[in-house]
């Protein structure tokens, strides 16, 4: 079943055109990686599903983006409520200069929560999901800027499961990691699809064929190729896409 139905969508900075015609599906609950060479498309891609490219001046977006089956570019979209559904991780970690509790209850109390019981059981709840409550659960008032790399990255992971999202958009999450932080975050993106569906972006062809279920190549703003990982890594339809992946090219 697809949670997101992306037809015919166009996107232009100005009169560049960053993507060209792209139409894909999102299965829920699986991880799909999106690669391709720097300036592709495919962040922009990723920023689009839920509308973050809004905040830059003279874009234009033409074909449909479907989320549960409504248009997120529809007139009138909602878009806190839509952003509370899609939540994106960063390539670094952005906490708030706020202390832990206040990072991960952010999106809460945005969101009108203001009951201190509800705030900390959803505190508990979102800090055991990315692993980090026996670790600071004891450090609740400490500042979030304290932590170290993969901690922030996982307390902003913390920050959107608090907001109960059911898209998680995570662009290039761990670039910013040691590879025994990235080998972590891997291993939680395995778990929290148990609950979420993940597009993941990443330059990473290794984590791509670790970590997803499906593998979409990008190239010059064009979706070139997309399919099941192991299908993309062992026996791609598109000689552009086998030329990425062996190397020859990108």
């Amino acid at each position: 079943m697809a949670i997101i139905e992306v037809r015919d969508l166009s996107f232009f900075y100005g009169k560049f055109q960053a993507l060209k015609g792209i139409s894909l599906d999102f299965a829920v609950n699986k991880i799909t990686a999106l690669i391709g060479p720097s300036g592709c498309g495919k962040t922009t891609f990723l920023r689009s599903l839920n509308r973050m490219t809004d905040l830059i001046e003279d874009v234009r977006v033409t074909g449909t983006v479907l989320i549960d089956g409504e248009d997120i570019y529809r007139p009138g979209t909602d878009l806190l409520a839509l952003r509370k559904k899609v939540g994106m991780v960063f390539q670094r970690p952005n906490p708030f200069p706020l202390s832990v509790f206040d990072n991960v209850v952010y999106g809460l109390r945005v969101h009108g929560v203001r009951d201190g019981k509800v705030l900390e059981e959803k505190l508990a709840r979102s800090l055991e999901a990315v692993h980090l409550w026996d670790e600071l659960k004891d450090r609740l008032d400490d500042s979030a800027l304290e932590l170290s790399g993969e901690q922030q990255q996982r307390l902003c992971i913390a920050r959107l499961v608090a907001v109960e999202p059911e898209i998680l958009l995570m662009d290039e999450p761990c670039s910013a990691l040691d590879l025994a932080a990235t080998a972590n975050i891997e291993d939680l993106m395995a778990e929290l699809k148990k609950r979420y569906t993940i597009v993941i972006v990443t330059h990473n062809m290794q984590q791509a064929a670790r970590v997803s279920d499906v593998t979409g190549y990008f190239l010059l703003g064009e979706l070139v190729e997309i399919g099941e990982t192991r299908q993309i890594f062992t026996n791609p339809q598109d000689s552009r896409t086998e030329d990425y992946i062996t190397g020859r090219f990108g």
